[in-house]
């Protein structure tokens, strides 16, 4: 397994503007990373030469791009809302490409007032597929998070995955998003994931509780998952701090 982070673990920084994505990638250098995700939300613009800029920087630093991610939702009860967000996916897919990123996270939505299950259900389904179609011809795949919503549950994961039906759509398994048996929902979700985002806490009974990351580590590893393991920080202390220990905690179990 490999080692990278999520740029969303320093989003206290980028969003303020008082780290750039040039910065965050010497951050990666400096915790001797594989690779970096790169999130959506803190690029200046999607211009090409702007994405190839970030690639060419990573590129630079040895840094592999294990992915991009999009914030988007499917569970839209307006079909115009709804194609707005496939649209945005669509065109990170073709964004991704020029990362060189050879995956897209995804989300899947939770579902509006006065809409149920199913529809939400249906509506992502078939928003996967549309995006599907894109991703197989671009050579990227979409990482569908189990991220609440209408993924907050194994069952629900495995459902939308099986009525996608495509190649090019799996999981991004992120360990601390299930809050009900969060291990052994990650055990169920390996054979699904082809990247992972893993946390340093996981919702326990009393809230949120620290990580038994060997645990997490030997399901996944008994899965034969050989993937990314990027952090995604989101607990109290200031990632400056937290996230080059957990990256060494994590380096020192898969390296």
């Amino acid at each position: 397994m490999h080692v990278g982070c999520c740029a969303y673990s320093y989003r206290q920084y980028l969003t303020k503007g008082e780290m750039t994505l040039e910065q965050f990638l010497d951050l990666g250098v400096e915790m001797d990373l594989d690779g970096v995700e790169l999130t959506s939300y803190y690029f200046p613009d999607t211009e090409t030469s702007t994405l190839y800029d970030v690639k060419r920087m990573a590129l630079r630093r040895g840094l592999e791009v294990s992915g991009a991610a999009v914030g988007n939702n499917f569970c839209q009860a307006d079909p115009a809302k709804r194609a707005e967000q496939v649209q945005m996916v669509k065109d990170w897919v073709r964004h991704s490409v020029k990362l060189g990123a050879p995956l897209l996270r995804v989300f899947a939505g939770g579902v509006p007032d006065g809409s149920t299950d199913d529809q939400a259900r249906e509506w992502t389904i078939a928003s996967l597929q549309e995006c599907a179609e894109v991703a197989a011809e671009e050579g990227v795949m979409l990482a569908l998070e189990n991220h609440g919503g209408i993924t907050a549950t194994v069952e629900q994961v495995e459902g939308l995955i099986a009525g996608a039906d495509s190649d090019w759509v799996a999981v991004n398994l992120d360990t601390g998003n299930y809050r009900t048996d969060p291990y052994g929902s990650i055990t169920r979700t390996v054979p699904l994931a082809i990247t992972a985002h893993v946390k340093t806490e996981v919702p326990g009974p009393n809230g949120k509780e620290d990580v038994d990351i060997e645990s997490v580590i030997n399901a996944l590893n008994a899965g034969g998952y050989r993937g990314y393991l990027s952090i995604e920080y989101e607990a109290a202390e200031d990632p400056m701090s937290a996230v080059p220990r957990f990256v060494e905690t994590l380096q020192s179990l898969v390296r």
